[in-house]
């Protein structure tokens, strides 16, 4: 069996591929009425016109997930720290696998920290890549990167999440697939905000590809390996969310640089890029393009000012 926290759009969707194949699975979500309404109804609000499959249970019981042989942790990255405070002592002893995408804003910790340290037993992974959660319910073939320092719980790991649609490819690496998922969100709003403002796709093109430079230098400094940035946590989930609206990140962009009012939802890439700018005033890298946009995101610029700045910067070697 295996346990799915957070009955978000994207956990609910991880549950579903994961019981479509047969696997039991149990979602558990915070508002336990809701969640009765779900297996009720065999429906979620977050996924509209998805049908839970017959081993998805819905739960607001953390105790259902006790038997689970692993745990996928799908609550929002500025929540992480919070919930596994409250409710980590609950959790079943069977390894941990951290879905969300971000640094936490107050203490500039990775997903993995803030496990390591409520958790300091338990064995962590990270899943990350290019996947939007409506694709992957639906059945579309997706690959994603699987995270995890211990060699043979990885593979485990591999085995037991990968499916028929869903293809896990594995790296030691957690701190590089960690920021590749984390950092691209930053770039995502600016390649957002430059749709928005109809700036162009050569300006979006070349916003992305510096993005990328950025994210290498930043992760790299942290500890990553560049091949990392290069696959699916980095480079494959950087191209699929700097061009479709199906991103949050990417379509709070869009609405900014279009003057219209902010979207709902959780948009990590937000505090990932105040995070992301300290990290890099700590380890002495230069990060332009974070900077700009979590100027604009903070409003102490526009978009036509925020890309006269990064085109007014004096002139290197690529």
């Amino acid at each position: 069996m295996i346990g799915v926290v957070g009955a978000g759009a994207f956990g609910t969707a991880l549950a579903i591929a994961e019981a479509a194949q047969g696997t039991e699975v149990r979602l558990w979500g915070r508002d336990a009425a809701a969640m009765a309404e779900a297996e009720a109804s065999r429906t979620t609000p977050y996924l509209p016109g998805a049908t839970l499959p017959p081993t998805l249970a819905c739960t607001g019981d953390l105790a259902d997930l006790a038997t689970a042989e692993a745990v996928l942790l799908v609550v929002p990255a500025q929540a992480t720290a919070s919930f596994l405070a409250e409710h980590g002592a609950a959790l079943p002893k069977m390894p941990l696998v951290l879905c969300a995408k971000g640094i936490d804003a107050r203490d500039f910790r990775l997903q993995s920290q803030i496990a390591a340290a409520a958790l300091p037993h338990a064995t962590v992974a990270a899943l990350t890549g290019p996947g939007f959660a409506g694709e992957i319910a639906a059945g579309l073939p997706t690959a994603l990167t699987l995270a995890c320092a211990d060699g043979e719980t990885g593979r485990v790991l591999q085995e037991t999440l990968s499916t028929a649609r869903l293809r896990l490819y594995l790296t030691d690496d957690v701190v590089g697939a960690e920021l590749g998922g984390a950092l691209k969100n930053v770039v995502a709003i600016g390649c957002g905000l430059i749709e928005g403002a109809c700036l162009g796709a050569s300006a979006r093109a070349a916003l992305m590809t510096r993005g990328f430079a950025e994210m290498t230098r930043l992760a790299v400094a942290l500890g990553a390996r560049p091949e990392t940035l290069t696959g699916l946590s980095g480079l494959g989930d950087l191209s699929l969310t700097c061009g479709s609206s199906q991103s949050r990140n990417f379509r709070l962009g869009q609405a900014l640089g279009a003057a219209e009012a902010r979207p709902g939802g959780t948009v990590e890439g937000v505090a990932t890029a105040r995070a992301a700018c300290k990290l890099g005033r700590e380890r002495g890298v230069e990060l332009p393009i974070a900077a700009a946009v979590a100027d604009v995101l903070e409003g102490r610029l526009d978009v036509e000012g925020a890309m006269a700045a990064l085109l007014a910067r004096p002139l290197k070697s690529e």
